[in-house]
């Protein structure tokens, strides 16, 4: 691992700590509102599906669709945020989400609520990447993981807390467009938020208090590289670092699927597996500032091959207890694990695409890499799928289990090279 460097926490300096005390509501707050409205859309779109006559394959692909929009979004947030800035790609894309929640209110067929839910994953994307670019450009190094950690939490809060609005809603409605409903107002308070609030960027240069990089000799914002450019002059980062990291977006997406599964395929009630996931996801947010602690302390391998370690151990220990007298028991403890790990995984991704991305110009770098570790959460249900109705279940997990692994090995040898931890 990377040689232990203390940094205080007085290694805040009085700028960050009076942008982040002043600009709190703006750099939190639509990240916040957007996972809570995306928790609360998310479960309820099968259900949607399902009343508009789809079948259960369908009600699937249904909810696949924001997962695929994610995914081949990231390329072009990356080239709108380098070209209009991150408030402008932060406001339309809240604008267009805010039509595709409309849309999944109104679609009388399924086609047209596939385009719905198409809409909301693009805007996703980009309204992801324009706060991560804001963030990278704007935190100083030895703060960067805590700040990033807590703008993960934020979307982590929001996505955790979701489904029990929606859950309240639906009981006092006994309507699943309550849930859409819901999306709809959240993304109003976004636009709202991201339009009338104070602008950290322009407050900030306006007090001189931010870089004019990037810009001309007359204010004018200078014609950054395209997304293809700067995807090729970082080939060897993407290709190296980018691999481990996709395979931490699968482990994290894995588990979404693999422990409801595990404890259906063991025979537990409903109510004993929600149970468990949700301990688990407990664990994911308690832990989300102390992963940012970990990374701006020691380095950013010192959180990043835990995470790995524990949650792919976890996984190929859990491939061998499906048949044990104790397999339940296995079961929570193995689950417990993998919640520590993802919890101290929080704010990883973005941290480690930030330490790596141009100072100048992050945005279209990180659409590239937003679009590698995207790719390794949309593969992994499809290994799951496939290898478990190939062979089994267990074989699938440990397959998952294993392939963190080998993401871990590749963290020792490639974040040391890429991100020498350093004040």
């Amino acid at each position: 691992m990377t040689s232990r460097v203390a940094v205080p926490d007085s290694s805040l300096d009085p700028g960050t700590r009076r942008m982040l005390a002043r600009f709190a509501p703006m750099i939190y707050g639509p990240t916040l509102l957007f996972g809570l409205g995306e928790g609360a859309l998310l479960p309820l779109l099968p259900v949607i599906a399902s009343s508009l006559g789809a079948d259960v394959a369908q009600a699937a692909l249904i909810a696949a669709v924001i997962v695929f929009a994610r995914l081949i979004g990231n390329l072009p947030a990356g080239w709108l945020v380098a070209r209009i800035g991150e408030r402008r790609t932060m406001a339309i894309a809240g604008c267009l989400a805010l039509a595709g929640g409309v849309g999944v209110l109104l679609a009388p067929t399924l086609a047209l609520l596939a385009v719905a839910v198409f809409f909301i994953g693009l805007c996703a994307a980009a309204f992801g990447l324009a706060r991560h670019a804001f963030m990278t450009t704007r935190v100083p190094l030895h703060y960067r993981a805590r700040a990033l950690s807590v703008l993960g939490g934020s979307f982590r809060l929001g996505m955790f807390v979701g489904p029990f609005v929606a859950a309240a809603l639906l009981a006092l409605t006994g309507t699943e467009s309550s849930a859409v409903w819901c999306f709809i107002a959240c993304l109003v308070g976004l636009v709202a938020l991201v339009l009338l609030g104070r602008d950290p960027e322009e407050q900030l240069r306006s007090e001189q208090l931010l870089p004019t990089a990037n810009r001309s000799a007359s204010g004018e914002r200078t014609r950054a590289d395209g997304v293809w450019v700067t995807m090729w002059r970082n080939r060897g980062v993407l290709a190296r670092l980018g691999l481990p990291a996709a395979s931490l977006s699968g482990l994290r997406q894995a588990r979404v699927y693999l422990l409801p599964l595990w404890g259906v395929s063991l025979g537990l009630a409903p109510e004993v597996i929600a149970l468990v996931v949700g301990i688990t996801g407990a664990l994911e947010f308690a832990l989300f500032y102390t992963s940012g602690q970990i990374m701006d302390r020691w380095g950013r391998l010192w959180a990043a091959l835990p995470s790995m370690v524990l949650m792919g151990g976890a996984f190929v220990g859990l491939a061998f207890t499906h048949d044990l007298a104790a397999a339940e028991s296995w079961f929570v403890a193995g689950a417990v694990v993998v919640g520590v790990g993802n919890g101290l995984s929080s704010g990883i991704l973005m941290t480690l695409g930030a330490d790596v991305a141009p100072p100048a110009e992050p945005a279209p770098f990180l659409g590239s890499w937003r679009m590698l570790t995207d790719v390794g959460a949309a593969a992994a249900p499809l290994v799951i799928a496939g290898v478990a109705a190939a062979v089994s279940l267990p074989v699938a997990t440990a397959v998952i289990g294993v392939a963190g692994l080998f993401g871990a090995a590749g963290f020792s040898v490639w974040v040391p090279r890429y991100v020498p931890h350093r004040r």
